[in-house]
């Protein structure tokens, strides 16, 4: 009889093992051609080649010691980053659980059944109306991966922590970008107060030269109120500052992770990064963008999940095994007489289910080419942030160079105009026009400093660097 068993089961197993020529579980490429070949960054200004400034760690990349400290406290409070971290955990959960889809399951049931029986029926009669049967339980169960569908989902939830580490690492890239960027912003606008600050000392001083002026019949009482004008313009400029620094220092606090408070911090003029600025070649960008990492393992995610979608279509194989005690009396519960086993084989095939594992496989295809579609517009929009970076770096660094000219021609202006006008060869309306554009090219020429620091971090981020 033993010998019977043996050959069904082993009937069974080469049955599946035929049917498992017909499917195999597919392996994950990487779509082809999904680096353009024409130029992703669209830049000619630096050479493309292995460097690459993503590489540098973000200790080496900013010297400033008060901003490495600001970094050093954002990735240890920042809530996005607490919160990615338990994200990765649990994923990390998840994986277990796949690895452990290739062991058995095992359960313990303990049971008591009470029944009352009609005493007119035949067991009823036989028993005095009444059963007691007692029992303990155990059912073991597992099935065979002959299709690849618990490895499918194992490497499943595998792509999916994988993403999820990724992702915490793209939240530390955007941070640290982030708080270096507010931080320059903070200087830039330290740098317009202290220029506004001394625009309103001259201004004031200039009001009560004009007030003399008019006195000496020198200029009209116009003049007087378009310098007392001027004056109040530089004040309100000052407001908008003084709320600007405030609101800042809020939104930097938030990315500490801590209540908003006050900033310290040092000046513009003393901030300079020496990192080279080398971009390196596009295929770099796929593994050192968390972004795009995370994007492609999305991809293999959906890519397992549809294998696992395509196994249904096949016949499972299981098995079953049941035993235990069981006895009608409690004080013979645990005898060699109240064993009982079960041993089951089967091979299930679905037929008909309500289209339900069509539906299935259709919507997981479906979601492998949105995955691909989106590592693809990851990819693209990549390429641009790089290209981005790179213009506005050119930019802001001719803007600076423009702008300083500009500003020393102004300030000369300015100079010139009021000398003239003590001596009475000068219109006064020339004075405050030069004054105006002094102050504003001055502040643009601030502006266009940090700007110059704020493409080079953007260009980092973009390469996908910060997260080493």
């Amino acid at each position: 009889m033993k010998s019977l068993y043996k050959s069904k089961f082993l009937l069974l197993g080469m049955v599946a093992l035929s049917l498992q020529s017909c499917f195999v579980a597919k392996e994950y490429k990487r779509p082809e051609n999904i680096i353009p070949e024409q130029n992703l960054y669209r830049t000619d200004a630096l050479p493309q080649d292995s460097l690459n400034m993503a590489e540098v760690s973000w200790k080496e990349m900013f010297t400033d010691p008060v901003l490495e400290s600001y970094i050093e406290r954002g990735l240890q409070n920042n809530l996005d980053v607490r919160i990615a971290i338990q994200q990765i955990i649990a994923a990390e959960a998840y994986v277990k659980q796949g690895k452990a889809g290739f062991l058995p399951t095992l359960g313990v049931t303990g049971q008591v059944t009470h029944q009352e029986l009609s005493k007119n029926s035949q067991l009823g009669s036989f028993l005095n109306g009444t059963s007691d049967q007692f029992e303990v339980t155990g059912n073991l169960s597992w099935e065979a991966d002959i299709w690849g569908k618990i490895r499918s989902n194992k490497r499943a939830f595998e792509a999916t922590y994988l993403q999820s580490v990724a992702a915490h690492q793209a939240i530390k890239t955007r941070l640290i970008a982030n708080i270096a960027t507010n931080y320059y912003q903070l200087l830039a606008l330290d740098e317009q107060k202290r220029i506004t600050e001394t625009t309103i000392e001259t201004r004031q001083k200039g009001l009560e030269t004009t007030q003399a002026l008019k006195e000496a019949g020198n200029v009209t009482e116009v003049g007087v109120k378009q310098t007392e004008a001027q004056l109040y313009t530089a004040k309100s400029i000052l407001i908008d500052i003084n709320n600007e620094i405030r609101l800042l220092e809020n939104s930097l606090s938030i990315l500490l992770g801590e209540a908003p408070q006050n900033i310290q911090r040092g000046i513009l003029d003393d901030q300079e990064i020496t990192t080279d600025l080398e971009v390196g070649v596009p295929m770099q960008l796929l593994k050192n963008r968390p972004d795009l990492i995370a994007a492609e393992y999305n991809l293999v995610n959906a890519f397992e999940l549809t294998n696992v979608a395509r196994s249904s279509f096949y016949p499972s194989l299981r098995l079953t095994a049941t035993g235990g005690f069981q006895s009608i009396d409690i004080d013979k519960l645990f005898s060699v007489n109240s064993l009982f086993a079960t041993l089951v084989g089967s091979l299930t095939e679905p037929i008909f289910n309500g289209r339900k594992i069509r539906t299935q496989y259709e919507v997981a295809q479906s979601q492998k080419e949105q995955a691909a579609l989106n590592f693809e517009k990851s990819l693209l929009n990549a390429g641009k942030e790089v290209s981005d970076a790179l213009y506005n770096y050119k930019a802001s660094t001719d803007k600076i160079d423009v702008k300083s000219l500009e500003y020393q021609a102004y300030s000369d202006a300015t100079g010139y105009s009021e000398e003239l006008l003590k001596n009475g060869y000068a219109n006064y309306l020339e004075v405050l026009t030069a004054r105006q554009n002094a102050l504003s090219s001055q502040l643009d020429l601030v502006n266009a400093r940090f700007n110059q620091l704020k493409s080079v971090v953007d260009l980092y981020r973009a390469l996908g660097g910060g997260w080493r």
